[in-house]
């Protein structure tokens, strides 16, 4: 949870939602690699070798990472938060690659600072506690964690992990027979899934916009699925016999599903989910979506094995139910979820009404500090006017 979180603090702005979406993009190529050595392993090697490889290759991506993030620096938003203002301004200056005096660099410091003051108006605890209380009692905070949850809920019941677990399951009941091929259609698929991810970070994360991938690709996703379901049901494929043309379609319409989810729901929610909350919550409020998102993912993993035993001939009712599921988040999307392509991290205040909660609380803090006339008994015993100032802690 905590990549899509560095990532998106150390951003620039202008292509925040490509860098942010690399680790969708990273998430695709791990998968096809796993798909590629579990069909190299089934091909070349032999009893308790062909798992206990996969197995172990898995460990060399974690060698890199120590190495890797050995070099990293804590992000400029962490650093300004923990009131290290000189060691963010050397971070932001090294990773925009501008002298610390530059404008730009200023203008990014000075909405730090601006939203952090911002933040500690309206709260000023730190604890787990405080935070929960912030980011649940404020509406503007409440939205942004309850949207962060929708879309990964959303995420996960595309369906899209229904495919990637059981990938050769489902080419089986679409038709396809032998473990090699099924497997090395399952190769072709990972495949897929990482040239999509790229052209879309490439060619459309920050030009398309966020709600309107998601919005596109729900209605091409729930087709997609759609098809094949309404193939599964209509003309099931018969064991021993050719796959008809009708049949290859749909096994098109699975490869046509990752390409579509690699455009929209799988890396755009990543992006926003770590873009939208205030810098105090930011943490929590990808651990929260995070979270979901792994209790989802197992929900999909317990219920689609079962789901295409028991709904339907060959698990018809499956396909048909993601794909009910894919339509009903354009409706999601259409009333519930805003554009933030193109605005700083500081400006999502604004966008949710954060902003003129803190208005309105200094405005009140400001009345309250105003000056009231008041009344005493002077040395002379006469009574005098005066005016005092009552001093209010927000």
């Amino acid at each position: 949870m905590v990549v899509p979180l560095y990532i998106s603090e150390n951003a620039p702005r202008a292509i925040r939602g490509g860098l942010t979406g690399i680790y969708q993009l990273f998430i695709a190529t791990g998968t096809m690699l796993s798909f590629w050595v579990n069909y190299g392993s089934i091909l070349h090697l032999n009893g308790h070798s062909s798992y206990i490889v996969p197995l172990a290759v898995q460990a060399l991506p974690a060698l890199a990472l120590v190495g890797c993030m050995l070099l990293n620096k804590e992000s400029p938003r962490f650093l300004a938060k923990a009131d290290r203002w000189e060691e963010a301004t050397a971070t932001l200056s090294r990773i925009r690659n501008l002298p610390a005096n530059h404008h730009y660099v200023q203008g990014e410091l000075s909405d730090m600072a601006e939203q952090l003051e911002h933040e500690r108006i309206l709260i000023g605890g730190s604890s787990l506690k405080d935070l929960l209380r912030e980011m649940f009692t404020i509406p503007g905070n409440r939205k942004r964690t309850l949207l962060s949850i929708g879309l990964m809920i959303c995420q996960q019941m595309t369906g899209t992990n229904a495919i990637n677990y059981y990938a050769p399951q489902i080419f089986k009941n679409l038709g396809l027979q032998g473990n090699e091929t099924k497997l090395f259609a399952t190769g072709i698929y990972g495949v897929v899934k990482m040239v999509t991810c790229a052209a879309f970070l490439l060619f459309a994360a920050d030009s398309l916009g966020r709600r309107r991938s998601l919005l596109w690709t729900s209605i091409a996703q729930g087709t997609a699925m759609l098809y094949i379901g309404l193939y599964v049901r209509i003309s099931p494929p018969v064991s021993g016999q050719a796959v008809p043309p009708a049949g290859y379609f749909a096994l098109v319409c699975i490869f046509l599903f990752a390409g579509f989810f690699q455009w929209g729901w799988g890396p755009v929610c990543w992006i926003y989910v770590s873009e939208i909350p205030t810098a105090r919550l930011r943490s929590l409020n990808v651990a929260i979506a995070a979270a979901t998102q792994w209790l989802f993912n197992f929900v999909v993993a317990r219920a689609t094995p079962n789901m295409l035993v028991t709904v339907g001939a060959h698990g018809y009712g499956a396909f048909i139910i993601y794909s009910c599921f894919c339509y009903v988040m354009f409706f999601f999307v259409w009333f519930l979820v805003p554009e933030t392509k193109g605005l700083s991290l500081e400006r999502m205040d604004d966008l949710f009404g954060v902003t003129e909660l803190v208005k309105q609380v200094v405005h009140e803090g400001h009345e309250a500090h105003r000056e009231i006339p008041s009344t005493e008994i002077g040395l002379d015993g006469k009574q005098v006017s005066h005016f005092d100032k009552r001093e209010v802690t927000v």
